[in-house]
């Protein structure tokens, strides 16, 4: 196999695009941008190198976005999954008009105890009070990575904690979690937040499920969250129920969606209430950092992840580089920590 130096000598390299994704567990992006600089610097001085970290939405996306708009690492005081209070961070990139949130680090799976596992219960407030406290910072536009969910609940809480009210037939706020929702009667948005409603909403979303049904929010993602048999039943009619009174009172119908289920229904919460757009994490990131515009007149692109296996092909970093880089016609090469499971499929 050709090494690096011999590929960039014979192309006659001029510009070099460096975007690898972390290596998880042992170098972020940058720095790994940073070091593929370097060897390339060695051998090839006069070669004009520009270092573009990436993400795909999942772990790293918030610091990688940080990182490469000189933004900064801010944090909020939440309520967790349970109820509890933690403080949760989350981004300001250098616009200083975006805020990238990763739902996992307000109402993630990692966050609950194996066993205190409550699907039912869950909630997502503490999301909706991180975009809170954000948009109380001026920022109006969002990227939220909304993988790893503890929570089954549709986005219920995040739009109560952002001034929605989700009332049952007495007219009482409903109380925190997924189960609650098959009493909901009527839903109030004319308290939302003016501001959350004036603002625009991406969602990194790899996922197709639909909100309900045998490949929906409570069946496939439920007993990994501590559902029961009874309770992804139980938990699916909740769905089901919130899905038909969304419908009824404003108009939009998040169960035929394809990607209303995940995050336990919070992709059809953002949709309905917020207008939010849902998009693969990857793609995402990839506009964000301006991944096009670094492309023109490249004549190599260099990326990689920890490890390239059969995932990588399924909207990882390194291959959504690399689809922008084959659209022009340029060479990619991926460097790799290790290469697992059936990398060459």
């Amino acid at each position: 196999m050709p090494s690096v130096y011999s590929i960039c000598y014979y192309i006659h390299i001029m510009k070099v695009v460096i975007a690898p994704d972390s290596y998880k567990g042992s170098i972020s992006a940058l720095n790994v941008a940073r070091a593929v600089e370097n060897g390339i610097k060695k051998v090839l001085p006069n070669a004009e190198c520009v270092i573009v970290p990436t993400a795909d939405g999942g772990d790293g996306t918030l610091e990688t976005l940080v990182e490469g708009s000189d933004g900064e690492i801010r944090s909020s005081k939440v309520t967790g999954p349970l109820g509890e209070k933690r403080n949760a961070k989350w981004g300001a990139l250098g616009d200083g008009n975006t805020a990238v949130i990763e739902m996992a680090l307000t109402s993630g799976l990692a966050l609950v105890p194996e066993n205190r596992l409550d699907p039912l219960n869950a909630t997502t407030f503490g999301l909706g009070e991180i975009i809170s406290d954000a948009l109380s910072n001026n920022f109006r536009k969002f990227i939220i990575g909304i993988g790893g969910s503890a929570t089954n609940d549709g986005g219920a809480g995040m739009i109560q904690a952002l001034g929605a009210r989700l009332l049952d037939s007495n007219g009482e706020e409903l109380p925190q979690g997924g189960a609650s929702l098959i009493n909901l009667d009527h839903i109030d948005i004319s308290t939302l937040d003016s501001r959350a409603k004036a603002s625009d909403f991406l969602i990194a979303c790899d996922v197709n499920n639909p909100l309900c049904g045998p490949e929906g929010a409570s069946a496939i993602y439920g007993p990994q969250k501590g559902a029961t048999t009874r309770m992804v039943k139980q938990l699916d009619r909740a769905l089901s129920h919130y899905a038909k009174i969304i419908h009824r009172d404003l108009g939009v119908n998040i169960n035929s969606i394809p990607g209303s289920g995940a995050a336990g229904g919070l992709g059809g919460g953002f949709i309905a209430f917020l207008n939010g757009k849902l998009r693969t994490g990857v793609d995402i990131v990839l506009d964000t950092i301006g991944i096009d515009e670094h492309l023109k007149d490249v004549s190599l692109v260099i990326t990689g992840e920890g490890q390239m296996d059969f995932q990588t092909i399924y909207d990882k970093a390194p291959i959504g580089v690399a689809r922008r880089a084959k659209v022009r016609g340029i060479p990619v090469i991926g460097i790799s920590g290790s290469l697992g499971k059936n990398f060459t499929d």
